[in-house]
């Protein structure tokens, strides 16, 4: 299937065009939708939570929207590796499994994805779970990370353990960041660790990161600038231990070999590291410090079996991956 052109929606698309070379368009030019889909054969409706109502009540519609305007050219659609959910608005619920009812082909990341659409009236036999499409990205380099953490102002010290923390967290004045500073304080106190405060939703992320760096008097380092997919893996790779709230900053993880912690603030957190065999340590609503020392202990010793236990699941679920393709080029070459 050599011969096939990709268009992609995207906020940038030169900037797009240009990085993948592929062909691109303004997602937010209804004009230029309705165009690549006219033009498409098939649309893929993938990356990440598409489907849900909890960051925006308006953005599952606007997904919802691009595959009717499929459906009235009479194309193709398949839903690619999503997240389905949180859906909470019974409209939307309702809209949702009207819509996805119409589609060629149903590929969710994760059991709970499944079972939402179930529960939302979709059949069990339409629905196939294979994984997060992000686990297929190559391992990178840990120079290229170490090289970044030097110009951040970080200096690994031999010896001592460094400590990733990848915070999801909008009030800076919550009780978690209270919690998460006093833990941070700990480590560095009683393991001598070095800590390192990584956005990973770059404009989401660096209030809550600089409040914390901020609390601890600079005793950190904190992450300033924003940096590419791979590089973000060299610098989750240069850490001993990753504590995580975002997903793909757990998934950097796993994909780099480095056994991690993970606090969860919506339902995708725990279904990935289930698909791990791990669990996550609790929420962000209950986070103690007690626990957390306890959790970092615990993974400190077994982190040899962390490592293991996980690159066999990635393996398995890269494996399962595959199965998306062969979908699609079914639904490709079926007329």
């Amino acid at each position: 299937l050599s011969d096939i052109e990709i268009t992609v929606l995207s906020q940038n698309p030169e900037s797009t065009a240009q990085k993948y070379g592929v062909r691109s368009v303004n997602r937010k030019s209804v004009r230029d939708i309705i165009g690549a889909v006219r033009k498409c054969d098939l649309l893929i409706s993938g990356g990440g939570s598409l489907l849900q109502d909890v960051t925006s009540k308006k953005s599952i519609l606007y997904y919802l929207m691009i595959m009717w305007t499929a459906f009235f050219f009479r194309k193709k659609v398949f839903i690619y590796s999503q997240g389905i959910g949180p859906i909470l608005s019974k409209l939307n619920r309702r809209l949702t499994a009207m819509t996805l009812r119409h589609a060629h082909g149903i590929v969710v990341r994760d059991e709970s994805s499944r079972e939402l659409l179930i529960e939302i009236g979709i059949k069990r036999d339409r629905v196939i779970v294979t994984a997060d499409p992000v686990l297929r990205v190559k391992k990178a380099e840990l120079s290229i990370g170490k090289e970044i953490l030097r110009q951040e102002g970080f200096t690994s010290v031999p010896g001592r353990m460094t400590v990733g923390f990848a915070i999801r967290e909008k009030k800076t004045d919550s009780n978690f960041v209270d919690e998460l500073c006093i833990s941070i304080q700990r480590l560095m106190e009683e393991y001598q660790a070095q800590i390192v405060l990584i956005p990973f939703h770059y404009s989401e992320d660096m209030a809550v990161i600089e409040e914390i760096e901020s609390r601890l008097s600079g005793g950190v380092c904190c992450i300033k600038h924003k940096y590419l997919t791979h590089e973000m893996l060299s610098i989750i790779g240069n850490m001993d231990i990753l504590v995580g709230v975002r997903l793909h900053a757990l998934i950097h993880a796993a994909i780099m070999d480095v056994p991690m912690i993970a606090v969860s603030y919506d339902p995708k957190i725990n279904s990935f590291m289930h698909s791990i065999d791990m669990k996550a340590m609790c929420s962000v609503y209950d986070f103690k410090n007690e626990f957390f020392i306890e959790e970092f202990d615990k993974t400190v010793v077994w982190a040899d079996c962390i490592r293991e236990k996980v690159r066999k699941r990635i393996d398995i679920l890269i494996k399962k991956l595959d199965k998306n393709e062969e979908l699609i080029q079914e639904l490709i070459k079926k007329e």
